[in-house]
């Protein structure tokens, strides 16, 4: 049985993975710009589930970095925001994916994922902060 759980683990989390790459809940890089832009932005939070690491060499201008190892330490600091949307991004995806399922274990409903995650930022040559 306990040869088991790490494949289940990668099972589920692959899982999940695909679930949430599959979502309507995907904002695209040019639809965020525009959003940031907008005076409708007061309700928006960009979440980086990055490292801070990754998230010091380079992030989406205007995000707040909790590390998706970090997010369920910290569902404090985003209490203010559960009615607010959200959008959550980290390199690739994977870790946008753990963050988005432990938020809305959390009740948080308005979850957008956004589209490359950062390296579809760099790729599309868009602003960073650093």
């Amino acid at each position: 049985m306990l040869k088991k759980i790490p494949f289940i683990t990668l099972f589920i989390s692959l899982f999940v993975n695909l679930a949430f790459a599959n979502s309507n809940d995907n904002i695209s890089q040019t639809a965020l710009q525009t959003m940031m832009k907008s005076s409708t932005n007061a309700n928006v939070v960009l979440l980086d589930v990055r490292s801070p690491e990754e998230y010091a060499e380079g992030h989406v201008p205007g995000a707040i970095n909790i590390s998706h190892t970090k997010i369920k330490d910290n569902l404090a600091q985003l209490l203010n925001h559960k009615n607010d949307t959200i959008i959550v991004y980290c390199r690739s995806g994977h870790r946008a994916g753990i963050a988005k399922t432990i938020l809305v274990k959390n009740g948080f409903t308005k979850i957008r994922h956004l589209s490359g995650d950062m390296n579809g930022w760099y790729d599309a040559k868009l602003p960073i902060e650093k």
